[in-house]
C-alpha cells in the first residue's frame, strides 16, 4: 500500500463495534493509542480532555446499568432535542440496521430493551475510558474532546484495536461521576469502550453508510 493511503484505509476500515473479544489489549498498545490521541490539536493548546479508565469493567458495567434501570437520565451536557429531516433518516437507518443485524425484530421491546443496556455493558469490552472537560472551558472544551476521541478511535484502529464511542453512558453522569471519582467541575462527554472485535457477532456485521462528499462540503 502506498504511504499516502495508509491513513485512508485506516479510516475506510474503523467500524464502531458492538461485539468484543474478553481478550485484554497490552498496556504498551493502550499506551500507544493514547500517545498517539494526545497529538489532537485543541483551542489554545488548552488540551481540554482528561480520559478516566475504568479499574474494573464489570464492575462499572453493573453499577451503570443498575442506574440507568433506577430512574431517568442526569447528563452533564445536555443531548440533542430533536432528530429532524435528514439527521432523522440516518438515525434511524442506523437503529434499523443494527437491530436487523442481531435480528430483533422493530416489535421486539423486550429485544430492544436487552440491545440497548448493551451500551451499559459496554459490548462486552474489556476496557472503558470516560472522557471528560472542565465546565469552564464551555463548548469549546466539548468540541476539543469531540477531536480527541476522533484521533483516539483512528488511533486504536491503526493498532488493530477496536473502538466505539458512546455518548450514552455520558447520559447518566452522576453515576459516572461518583464511581470514577471525577470532579464536580468536570463535565461528562461521552465514553470510548475498547478492546479486540468478534469477528462472529451478528452486529459487528453491519455497517453505517456516509454522506456523499457534495452532500457534506459546500463550495468544492
Amino acid at each position: 500500500m502506498a504511504p499516502d493511503q495508509v491513513l485512508e484505509q485506516v479510516l475506510a476500515d474503523r467500524f464502531s463495534c458492538r461485539g468484543f473479544l474478553p481478550d485484554e489489549v497490552p498496556l504498551r498498545t493502550q499506551r500507544r493509542m493514547f500517545a498517539m490521541a494526545q497529538r489532537t490539536p485543541s483551542w489554545c493548546n488548552s488540551q481540554a480532555w482528561q480520559v478516566h479508565l475504568a479499574p474494573d469493567t464489570a464492575l462499572f458495567a453493573k453499577v451503570l446499568t443498575d442506574r440507568v434501570l433506577a430512574g431517568p437520565e442526569a447528563p452533564d451536557i445536555a443531548g440533542p432535542t430533536a432528530y429532524d429531516g435528514v439527521y432523522r433518516d440516518r438515525r434511524r437507518a442506523s437503529g434499523f440496521g443494527l437491530y436487523g443485524a442481531v435480528g430483533i425484530a422493530r416489535e421486539d421491546q423486550e429485544g430492544r430493551l436487552r440491545q440497548m443496556l448493551e451500551n451499559f455493558r459496554f459490548f462486552g469490552a474489556p476496557h472503558v475510558a470516560v472522557i471528560s472537560t472542565p465546565k469552564v472551558l464551555g463548548v469549546y472544551g466539548a468540541v476539543d474532546c469531540g477531536a480527541y476521541v476522533s484521533t483516539l478511535l483512528t488511533a486504536a484502529q491503526s493498532l488493530g484495536v477496536a473502538t466505539i464511542a458512546q455518548a450514552a453512558v455520558a447520559m447518566y453522569a452522576d453515576v459516572v461521576h461518583d464511581h470514577l471519582a471525577i470532579p464536580a467541575d468536570r463535565d461528562i462527554v461521552c465514553a470510548v469502550s475498547f478492546g479486540y472485535p468478534d469477528p462472529d457477532h451478528p452486529a459487528n456485521s453491519f455497517r453505517t453508510e456516509r454522506a456523499s462528499l457534495d452532500e457534506a462540503v459546500t463550495g468544492l
